[in-house]
C-alpha cells in the first residue's frame, strides 16, 4: 500500500472540529427554529420524525455511491454543500410544507456526513505514513460539539434570534467542506469486483455482522436514558443544576475514553473484549439507574457513558477497519450508521416510552438486559475478527 502524504493529521482535526461545531450549534435549537418560524409541536415531530426516516435511507445509497465510484471525498463535500445550504433554508421557509421539504432535505444530506468522515478517518488511521489517532480525533470532535452548543447559546443570547444558529452552522459546514477537499487522497483501493450491491458482501462478513448487533444492543440501550433520566431525576427532587453537572460529567467522560483511556484499553484488549466490558458497564450503569435516583450513586453512574457509547464506537471502528475491505469501507460505515446505531435507536426509543409509562425506572432494566445479551456476541467478535481480517472479501 502506498504512503500517506504527509502533514494530512491536521487535517482532519480541522474536518471533525467544523463537523461538530457545526452539529453543536444546530441540534439543540433546531425544534426552537422551527417553532420559530410557526411549526406547531405536532408538525415538529413530523418534521424530525420525517427527517429521520430519510436519513436511514439516504446514508446506505450514499455510502454505496461513494465506494462504488471511488470518491468518499466527492460525496462528503457535496453532502456538506447540501446540507449548510438547506439549513438556512430553515430560515426563509414559511408553513409547514415548506419546512417539511426543507427537513427532508437536510436531513437526508447530512446523515451521510456521520460515517462518511469516519470511513475516510478509520483508514487513515490503519494506514502507514500518516499519523493519526481516531481516538484522540473524535475525542477533539466531542468536545468541539460541546463548543458548539455553548457557542450557539451564548450567540442567541446576543443576536435575540435563533436563527442565528442556521448561519454559524452553515459557516461551520462549509468550513468542513474546505477541509474535505484538502484531505489528503488514500491510496487507490481495488475496485470490487462487484460494482452493484456492495452491502452483500458486507453482511458475509462474520465479524462485521457481530458488530452491527452488538451496537445495536448497547447503543440502542441509551434509549431510556437518553428520553426520561431528566424526568426521573426531576421527580427524585434533583435540581437542573446538578442535573445539568449530571449530563456534563457524561459528556466529560466521553471525551476522556475517546482521546486517552480507550485507545490503550483497545491495544491492550483488543476490540472483542472492549465491547463485551462497555456491555457489562452498561449492565451496571442500568442497573444503577433502575434502583435509585439518588445523587451519590448518579454520580457514580453517569461516568460508564464513556464506557457504553465511547468506548464501544471505538472497538466497532477498530473491526470495521480490520475486517472491511477498503474499497467497501463507506458502505460499511453507513450501514453501521444506519442499521447498528440509527434503526436500532429508533426502535429502542419507541419501546423505551412503552416501557418507562408502565415501569417508570424499571424501565432501565430492559436496557441492562439489552446490555447483557450483548455479552456473548461480543465474545463471538473476538473469534470472527481474527478469522475475517485475514480474508477481505471485496
Amino acid at each position: 500500500m502506498a504512503p500517506w502524504p504527509a502533514g494530512g493529521a491536521g487535517r482532519y482535526v480541522l474536518l471533525y472540529v467544523a463537523l461538530f461545531l457545526g452539529w453543536g450549534v444546530l441540534s439543540p435549537f433546531l425544534p426552537a427554529v422551527l417553532e420559530g418560524q410557526g411549526a406547531s409541536p405536532e408538525e415538529i415531530g413530523l418534521i424530525l420524525g420525517g427527517g429521520i426516516a430519510v436519513r436511514l435511507v439516504a446514508t446506505p445509497l450514499v455510502g454505496a455511491v461513494a465506494d462504488r465510484r471511488a470518491a468518499p471525498r466527492a460525496c462528503l463535500f457535496a453532502c456538506l454543500l447540501l446540507a449548510a445550504l438547506a439549513a438556512l433554508g430553515y430560515g426563509a421557509a414559511a408553513g409547514f410544507g415548506a419546512l417539511l421539504l426543507v427537513g427532508l432535505l437536510q436531513h437526508g444530506a447530512t446523515g451521510p456526513v456521520g460515517p462518511l468522515p469516519d470511513a475516510l478517518a478509520v483508514r487513515a488511521a490503519a494506514a502507514p505514513g500518516l499519523r493519526l489517532d481516531y481516538g484522540l480525533l473524535r475525542g477533539i470532535g466531542s468536545a468541539a460539539f460541546v463548543a458548539g452548543t455553548a457557542l450557539a447559546g451564548q450567540a442567541v443570547a446576543a443576536a435575540a434570534d435563533l436563527r442565528v444558529v442556521l448561519w454559524l452552522h452553515a459557516g461551520c459546514f462549509l468550513l468542513a467542506a474546505l477541509a474535505t477537499l484538502a484531505l489528503p487522497v488514500p491510496p487507490a483501493a481495488p475496485a470490487p469486483r462487484a460494482r452493484r450491491g456492495a452491502f452483500r458482501p458486507l453482511l458475509a462478513l462474520p465479524a462485521f455482522r457481530l458488530v452491527l448487533l452488538a451496537t445495536a444492543l448497547v447503543s440502542g440501550s441509551h434509549a431510556v436514558a437518553t428520553g426520561y433520566a431528566t424526568i426521573r431525576w426531576r421527580e427524585a427532587g434533583i435540581g437542573a443544576e446538578t442535573i445539568g453537572l449530571l449530563w456534563s460529567v457524561s459528556v466529560a467522560s466521553e471525551i476522556l475514553v475517546f482521546a486517552w483511556i480507550g485507545p490503550r484499553l483497545l491495544a491492550r484488549l483488543g476490540p472483542g473484549a472492549l465491547i463485551g466490558l462497555a456491555a457489562a458497564a452498561g449492565v451496571l450503569r442500568w442497573s444503577v439507574m433502575a434502583l435509585t435516583a439518588a445523587v451519590p450513586a448518579m454520580v457514580l453512574a453517569q461516568p460508564l457513558h464513556g464506557m457504553t457509547f465511547a468506548a464501544q464506537h471505538l472497538a466497532a471502528m477498530a473491526v470495521i477497519g480490520r475486517s472491511v475491505p477498503p474499497a467497501l469501507a463507506a458502505s460499511a460505515q453507513a450501514l453501521y450508521a444506519t442499521l447498528g446505531v440509527g434503526l436500532a435507536g429508533a426502535v429502542a426509543t419507541l419501546a423505551s416510552g412503552l416501557l418507562y409509562g408502565r415501569f417508570g425506572a424499571g424501565a432501565f432494566w430492559a436496557m441492562a438486559l439489552l446490555c447483557l445479551a450483548a455479552l456473548p456476541v461480543a465474545q463471538a467478535i473476538r473469534r470472527a475478527n481474527a478469522e475475517t481480517s485475514r480474508r477481505l472479501p471485496v
